[in-house]
């Protein structure tokens, strides 16, 4: 059997775009769009990689043991944040949509439901495997932090199951979201980002929408505790609607945080007070994958609040995009973000590319190390935020932080 070259089989994964003579611009609200698409998913089988990633950090223990050096066990944080970026710059970016005859038959397809589902058990063994590594291997504190980072990393990714499962409106896949963020412990996540960020997403209101201007940093201290307060706010809404107090055994968050206590609890005592605090620190990286994607999903980006004060409905322009092979078939295709917020409940498998909306230079785990230099972030992302057809160099389209609009202005104005 001959192996295919990677010039060949991004070929063989890369379909033609083809697109109305608008150039793919909004018409009565909607993006036009005429792709080209085979009927049959040409990813069907790549998407395997989405529930195998969770479980590839188990790679650096098994190092460990074949060699004895702590340095091994680094090897899911260079997978992370240094082999998924290349991987993204070699295999390059996949344009091709879904052709309009085969959505309802991508939607129905049970095969890319079952993905989803088996991803779910993944996310556990990861986190049990390194919480017990850590419990009876004698190593250095800075490999246990090392092993934190890492398995926060790839919790991380656990939100992200989550996000594709809390969408849709089976009632199974709502629970198996609800018992996946109980390995980041992020049980607020769905009915906050469902209720709250999919409402106010692209306005000043949103916690979790970053400004122009604004550091990751400075984001961090804004959007943690907002979509924490704002998910709860929204849960004890639900709940009074039905005529339940907060504190009921039907809150769909306490559910989740009590999975998440027993894990960590039971973890602790068999293990000790070190698992105790790898658990702590993997849990907080995990939350500031969240951060990191929220942060470049939305820069900059604003909607236009119409004069009975209310905001037009969120549109594909609305999101940063990117059509990254690797990194979407790993993340569910969450860079398909533009769809994804225009129509929240399509599955993962027939999100659609557009013409004319804000693209991101590569992936997600590329974005990720240039957000984390601001002054490279801004360089990058500034001036290809006012370049967008939407805002054209037009400051008032963009959502700025207060602290730093003055200085913009006077940069850009």
């Amino acid at each position: 059997m001959k192996w295919l070259s990677l010039t060949a089989l991004h070929k063989l994964l890369s379909v033609k775009l083809t697109i109305y003579p608008n150039g793919g611009k909004m018409s009565n609200n909607t993006y036009q769009l005429e792709p080209s698409g085979r009927s049959l998913d040409s990813k069907r089988y790549l998407w395997l990689a989405s529930p195998i990633l969770p479980l590839l950090p188990l790679l650096g223990l098994w190092f460990y043991h074949l060699t004895a050096s702590e340095w091994v066990l680094a090897f899911p944080l260079v997978l992370s944040y240094i082999g998924l970026p290349l991987l993204d710059l070699i295999f390059g970016e996949d344009e091709s949509n879904p052709a309009d005859s085969a959505i309802e038959q991508l939607e129905n397809d049970s095969y890319y439901r079952w993905l989803t589902y088996l991803t779910v058990p993944t996310h556990f063994i990861s986190l049990f495997a390194f919480a017990i590594f850590v419990g009876t291997t004698p190593v250095s504190i800075a490999a246990v932090i090392v092993l934190a980072l890492s398995s926060g990393a790839f919790s991380g990714l656990a939100i992200n199951t989550a996000h594709e499962l809390g969408h849709k409106k089976s009632r199974f896949e709502k629970a198996l979201a609800r018992i996946t963020l109980a390995v980041p412990f992020y049980g607020h996540f769905c009915i906050e980002h469902n209720r709250g960020h999919h409402r106010d997403v692209a306005t000043p209101e949103d916690p979790a929408s970053s400004r122009m201007g604004e550091s990751i940093y400075r984001f961090m201290i804004r959007e943690i505790p907002g979509t924490l307060k704002r998910g709860w706010n929204a849960e004890i809404e639900r709940l009074a609607r039905l005529n339940l107090p907060p504190l009921s055994f039907r809150n769909h968050i306490l559910q989740s945080y009590f999975i998440s206590i027993l894990i960590y609890l039971v973890l602790t005592l068999i293990y000790g007070w070190l698992v105790l605090l790898f658990l702590m620190i993997q849990t907080s990286w995990a939350w500031f994958q969240l951060t990191s994607a929220n942060y470049i999903e939305h820069y900059g980006l604003l909607r236009e609040r119409m004069e009975n004060g209310r905001y037009e409905s969120c549109k594909p322009h609305h999101s940063w995009n990117a059509n990254s092979l690797a990194s979407n078939v790993v993340l569910f295709q969450l860079e398909r973000h533009s769809d994804h917020h225009a129509n929240p409940t399509r599955r993962y498998q027939s999100l659609r590319n557009f013409a004319g909306i804000p693209q991101l230079p590569t992936g997600y785990f590329g974005m990720y190390l240039v957000a984390y230099i601001p002054a490279l972030w801004f360089k990058i992302m500034d001036k290809r935020l006012l370049a967008t057809p939407n805002i054209n160099g037009d400051l008032s389209k963009v959502n700025i932080d207060p602290a730093q609009r003055q200085k913009i202005y006077a940069k850009y104005a």
